[in-house]
């Protein structure tokens, strides 16, 4: 575990919230450069901070990292990843874009953005597991991320 993440990240419980926003069949995806890899593939999505609303923490999160203004519909489910020094439970959220624009956007944390695109259930399928949000862990081929719901320990 790289220090600085450790540092910032652990040894607190960090509540986050993330969107599911879909094209048709293709989910938006946003490829972080962390400190110690150089690919992470996730929904958008960040960590809530004191006093906002979930509603406020996901259309910040997408703003930020893909330009898009989004409504948030129903919660769709949830996990808690627990490795230590971190623990987070987070919350997904279906999303509904409502303008702006996908551009590679910023992380104000220790993040760098590569890239966001939509991407199809194989393409993310294709991912190497090691860079690919935990949650997908849970899908295959025959259970369609779609369908997740609950709430599930990655």
């Amino acid at each position: 575990m790289d220090p600085e993440i450790s540092k910032i990240y652990g040894h607190r419980i960090r509540i986050r919230v993330c969107g599911l926003c879909w094209d048709g069949d293709k989910l938006l995806m946003v490829n972080h450069k962390r400190l110690n890899s150089s690919n992470f593939w996730a929904p958008p999505g960040g960590g809530l901070d004191f006093g906002e609303t979930i509603e406020m923490g996901l259309k910040r999160e997408f703003l930020e990292e893909t330009g898009l203004e989004i409504t948030p519909l129903k919660f769709a489910f949830g996990c808690e990843f627990l490795k230590n020094p971190l623990h987070s439970i987070e919350l997904f959220f279906n999303v509904k874009q409502t303008g702006g624009a996908i551009a590679i956007g910023y992380d104000p944390e220790i993040q760098v953005i590569q890239d966001v695109k939509f991407k199809s259930e194989q393409e993310i399928h294709d991912i190497p597991a090691q860079e690919l949000h935990g949650i997908f862990q849970l899908t295959t081929y025959q259970k369609k991320f779609k369908e997740l719901s609950g709430f599930y320990s990655i």
